[in-house]
């Protein structure tokens, strides 16, 4: 058995392993440094899980550091090539399980506060990447910098285009612009890679599944839907 975590820059994702089995997963808000101590002293040593480890928030990387049997996985690591310094770990991760559980060439498309594309090659060479707001952000923002404009929930359902109200409008404004955004990242891509697979992750990666299903069914058929692709990076690491 042993721990994997990614620390995201608002929670910690856990998953729970059993051998190459990933038997559970769950999210917790970041925890304070007593909280990581006591937790490491908790238990002896010879019961403490081996925890794997990457993160994109260093002030919590330390933290961690105090656990016995952490390892810490770093850019370094991962065997793609051709990664620029400052690319996300979590992003080369979720590259690399992506490509190592269905083959390169790959593209994966996170959904979560930031919306990001990242590519690879047949050869596991980093084609490169893309990073916007997500559809949350994007709404958020517009409520928070503006004076009028209300706070708005995602839609479960494709919105009307042209909306009769501004919940509506706020909603259709951003989910439309950022399908067309993907619509085109997507044919961009195939056309380099006819042949390529492409993995969506993240945290509104059904919602945006659904909504290119009602809009853009070619791709939505073609998408692999799939929320741990930073663990089975870091499996395959492991391994």
């Amino acid at each position: 058995m042993w721990l994997a975590l990614m620390i995201g820059n608002s929670r910690l994702h856990w998953g729970l392993f059993a051998n190459n089995t990933l038997c559970r997963t769950w999210d917790t808000n970041h925890l304070p440094e007593v909280a990581v101590q006591q937790l490491a002293k908790s238990q002896k040593l010879d019961n403490l899980l081996p925890l794997v480890l990457a993160s994109v928030v260093p002030s919590q990387t330390l933290l961690w550091q105090a656990y016995p049997k952490v390892r810490i996985i770093t850019l370094e690591q991962v065997p793609l090539q051709g990664l620029y310094p400052t690319l996300g770990i979590d992003r080369a991760l979720a590259l690399w399980g992506a490509g190592k559980t269905w083959g390169f060439p790959m593209l994966v498309i996170d959904t979560g506060t930031a919306l990001t594309f990242t590519g690879a090659d047949a050869s596991q060479n980093l084609v490169g990447g893309a990073i916007a707001p997500g559809l949350g952000l994007q709404l958020a923002t517009l409520a928070q910098k503006t004076g009028q404009l209300p706070n708005v929930e995602l839609p479960q359902q494709l919105p009307q285009r042209f909306a009769l109200t501004t919940p509506e409008a706020m909603q259709s404004g951003v989910v439309y612009t950022v399908l067309a955004g993907i619509k085109d990242f997507v044919k961009s891509w195939w056309r380099s890679y006819p042949e390529s697979k492409i993995a969506i992750t993240g945290g509104d990666r059904t919602l945006v599944r659904n909504y290119l299903q009602s809009q853009f069914p070619k791709i939505a058929t073609r998408l692999i839907v799939e929320p741990n692709l930073i663990f089975w990076g870091m499996k395959a690491l492991v391994n």
